[in-house]
Order: C-alpha cells, then sequence, then structure tokens
C-alpha cells in the first residue's frame, strides 16, 4: 500500500524534474540561435570594420561632447570691489583662444578693449570709471572649436579725492575761428599723459588737433591753423576714474559740442594807430584806434577775445599799475589776456586822440561814450560785431609778442613746439 503511492510519486516528481530540465535546454538553444543571429547581423569584426560597431570605438577615439580644454580667467575675481581704475581688469585664456570679451557698466555702456592677436588675452584700451559696477562675459575656444564662459562682476574703488576740469568754451556757443578747447584743472596734474589721453577733441570737417600743457594744470587743443568757418568741434571729456595725480582721480564725463562762425580776424597796427575788420576774407571796416603809450606799450601778437562786457571796472591796482586809474564804468571791453589787455570803448580822452596818439595802460581803445548807450560809437560798432573767439592781431607795437600762455593765446606758439 505504502509502496505504490511512494513509487507513483517517484515517477511524477521525475517526470517534473525532466521537463524543467528540458525547458531550460530549450531556452539554452533559442538563446545559441538568436546569438548566431546577432553575430551573423554584426558581422564580426571584419564587419565591424565597414562601419557596424559603435561610433565611440571608431576613428580618433575621442569621445562626443567632451568639455572645452580652453580655461579663461578673469581679474579682478567675481564679487571684488574697490577695484583699481587703470591696469587691474585682464581676461586671459589658456588651451584656447578669446573669441568674445564684452564689458559693461550697470546701465549697460560698454567698455572699449582689444583681443591680443594671438588671443591669449583682452585688454581695455581706456580706463574704467569710478564707483561703477562692471559685468564681464569672456569666451574662448580650444583647438577642437569647443566654447568655454565665464562671467563675473566687480566693482571699482570710491576715491577720496577727486578733480575736475573747467572748460571753455561753453556747450552749445558759436564762437570765432581762434577759440581754442582750454581746460583747467582743479588739482595740479602729475599724469598729463594718462590725462589727455581721455580728452577727445573732433571736428567736422575734420582737421587734426592736439593738446598742449601749460604748467601742470591747463591743457588747451588746436589745429595747426585757425578753424575754418563753420566747423562743428566735439569734446569728450571722460575724466571719471582717470588718476590725474597720486590718490586723485577725475570725476567728469560730459561731451560738449560747440560752432566755428564766421571769419573775423582784426589787425591793429600799433605804429599807423588804426584797425582793419576783415570778415570772411573782405575788409569791412578800418577803425582810428589809441595803442599803448611809450611807457606802457601793447603786445604784439596773436589774441583771441575770451570775455565780453558791456560795461566793467579797470582797476589799475589789479595788474600791477598801483593807483594810476580805477575807472568803474569802461564801457565795450573785450578781454585780449589775463594779464589785462583789452580791446575797448574809451569816453574820457579826446576823440582826437584816436587815430593820432598811444595813450593807454597797454589796451586797444576806440572812441565811446559814457554808459556804453550810444550804437553809432566805434567802440559800440565793433562790440557789437564781434564775438568770443575773435583774434585780433597787434603788430608794430614797441614791446614784446605775448606769452601763448597769457590768455587763450597759443596761436602765437609755433605748431612744431605746440606738438611737442
Amino acid at each position: 500500500m505504502n509502496g505504490q503511492p511512494i513509487s507513483g510519486a517517484s515517477v511524477g516528481a521525475t517526470g517534473r524534474r525532466g521537463r524543467r530540465r528540458g525547458g531550460v535546454r530549450l531556452q539554452a538553444l533559442a538563446a545559441g540561435a538568436l546569438l548566431l543571429v546577432l553575430t551573423a547581423c554584426g558581422g564580426g569584426e571584419t564587419g565591424g570594420a565597414k562601419g557596424g560597431q559603435d561610433p565611440a570605438s571608431q576613428g580618433s577615439g575621442k569621445p562626443e561632447n567632451a568639455a572645452s580644454q580652453a580655461v579663461v580667467t578673469i581679474l579682478p575675481k567675481d564679487g571684488a570691489d574697490s577695484v583699481a581704475t587703470s591696469g587691474a581688469l585682464k581676461v586671459t585664456a589658456e588651451q584656447g583662444k578669446l573669441s568674445t570679451v564684452t564689458v559693461a557698466d550697470s546701465k549697460g555702456a560698454a567698455v572699449e578693449g582689444k583681443i591680443a592677436a594671438d588671443g591669449a588675452s583682452w585688454s581695455p584700451t581706456a580706463h574704467l570709471s569710478a564707483g561703477t559696477q562692471y559685468k564681464v562675459h569672456a569666451v574662448a575656444k580650444d583647438a577642437e572649436g569647443r566654447e568655454s564662459a565665464k562671467d563675473t562682476t566687480f566693482t571699482t574703488l570710491v576715491p577720496k579725492n577727486t578733480f575736475i576740469g573747467h572748460y571753455t568754451p561753453e556747450d552749445g556757443s558759436t564762437v570765432g575761428v581762434g577759440m581754442p578747447v582750454s581746460i583747467n584743472f582743479t588739482r595740479g596734474i602729475t599724469d598729463p599723459d594718462a590725462v589727455e589721453k581721455a580728452i577727445k577733441v573732433t571736428a567736422e570737417p575734420a582737421v587734426e588737433i592736439e593738446g598742449h600743457w601749460f604748467g601742470n594744470d591747463r591743457l588747451d587743443f588746436r589745429p595747426e591753423e585757425y578753424w575754418a568757418a563753420g566747423t562743428k568741434v566735439t569734446v569728450d571729456l571722460n575724466l571719471d576714474g582717470v588718476e590725474g595725480r597720486p590718490g586723485v582721480y577725475g570725476k567728469q564725463k560730459k561731451t560738449i559740442t560747440f560752432t566755428i562762425g564766421r571769419r573775423q580776424v582784426s589787425t591793429v597796427d600799433a605804429s599807423a594807430k588804426t584797425m582793419k575788420i576783415e570778415r570772411d576774407g573782405s575788409i569791412i571796416k578800418t577803425l582810428p584806434i589809441t595803442a599803448g603809450a611809450p611807457s606802457t606799450t601793447t603786445y604784439n601778437g596773436q589774441m583771441v577775445i575770451s570775455e565780453k562786457y558791456k560795461v566793467t571796472r579797470m582797476n589799475g591796482a589789479t595788474v600791477g599799475f598801483g593807483g594810476e586809474y580805477d575807472i568803474k564804468d569802461v564801457p565795450h571791453a573785450m578781454r585780449l589776456s589775463t594779464s589785462g589787455t583789452f580791446v575797448h570803448g574809451n569816453y574820457w580822452a579826446p576823440k582826437s586822440t584816436f587815430g593820432s596818439s598811444n595813450v593807454s595802460h597797454g589796451c586797444v581803445g576806440l572812441s565811446d561814450t559814457r554808459g556804453a548807450g550810444d550804437s553809432s560809437t566805434p567802440a559800440a560798432w565793433f562790440y557789437e560785431r564781434s564775438i568770443i573767439g575773435d583774434v585780433i592781431v597787434v603788430k608794430n607795437s614797441k614791446d614784446k609778442q605775448i606769452q601763448p600762455e597769457n590768455g587763450l593765446n597759443g596761436w602765437n606758439m609755433p605748431w612744431s613746439e605746440w606738438t611737442k
């Protein structure tokens, strides 16, 4: 009884195990067949050489989407503050070449710069402004053309000591052909090259314009000859951030424009005691004058009208003549020099003086009336037809030539010396 069930159970168990082993063998055979099929499709090593393998195993063996080898470095570092306005900003690339560098302030104003010929570095071509945040974006490419980029932000220093330049002529003005651009600085400049580089004077029509320093606090610009009538002149003052002297920085960024009016050049002959007014190439009037007396002669040379006063006070004590005169209501006065040379109306000398005698303290006098109210006088006529920047040339006086820094009178310096 017990043996049969056991025997039957054994047979049954054996049959099930046999089926499992048979199933495993069938699966193995099927897998083998599939492997043969896949091997046949793959073509083996010989077939792989014809293009059936994964791309990473072919050619140079370089993986796709690899990182660029180029390394971009930006100085100053990201987040730096109190950065110097000159000499601190530089972008470099290693194992690659710079392709793009942009630097701009928080308002989007770009900083001009240049990538070196070898692509290894970029430097600004001008100084940075003080107390300003800048953003730098730089891109370099490696030998395979893969790009690497870097972005940083930094802020320049806030100076404790500053300077500005007081300039003439005024923005929007119309001036005579002799008008230079003259800038007087509030602090003495010890790095004139840096300051001059930050000032750009251009003209339309174009003409060569050069700057010249008088001492360490005045810089004038002019062309070789008088401006052509109708010229438009633009002055870009980019002094903000310029270190004019150790620890002293400019804080001025401004553009001014002015226009050259008609050409008027008047010639005073101190010996003949006349003044001929030439307008656009023609003599429009000859006026009798009185120049400096024998003991107080008038300077020779080219002089530019720098100021105009319908009535002004002239006190001899302010220009080294002690108490010789103090006239509170000199009419139609136009300044020609810092030292006190004017062309002006004279109501206190007899009319017969003009054209016959030199009696002034160095000025050029024209007949006039007290109060500047008579428009028919020679002084009034000339005053109304003159503008700041007009030229008055004095000749045949028994005095020396005026110094170029005495007023706006740089025309008395040869161009070869002006451009040194």
